[in-house]
């Protein structure tokens, strides 16, 4: 069976209104995510490139947020208007779309501690 070339992940997480971080959901996640399969389609990659709608992503102040694999580059703020950009330049030509990384440094995941093990929170 043949694989994906490139999985995206939309976050498409709701909180309630007041939550300060936010929420990808509320910045129009659902519209970039359907922006991006038509955009994909629209490119002829369909079945080469799979974009998938996604829980929480843990980068809710940083959303709308996608992650591209098997690269796991993450974008932050992406909107509508980012994606003919994204599906272009990274998609199909393989060049990261640098204004819209989210640097390693400020993502909100942690560290596998030895040898893969869960760190000292056991999570």
């Amino acid at each position: 069976m043949a694989k994906f070339l490139r999985h995206l992940f939309v976050c498409t997480n709701e909180r309630a209104a007041d939550d300060a971080r936010g929420s990808c959901s509320a910045r129009g996640s659902l519209e970039v995510a359907s922006a991006l399969k038509e955009e994909v389609h629209a490119c002829g990659l369909k079945r080469i490139v799979r974009v998938n709608k996604a829980g929480c992503l843990d980068q809710c102040a940083r959303g709308v947020t996608v992650v591209v694999y098997p690269e796991a580059v993450w974008y932050g703020g992406v909107t509508v208007a980012d994606v003919h950009e994204i599906v272009q330049r990274h998609l199909r030509d393989g060049q990261v779309v640098e204004r819209l990384v989210i640097p390693d440094s400020e993502l909100t995941g942690k560290e596998p501690g030895p040898a893969g093990t869960r760190g000292a929170s056991g999570r």
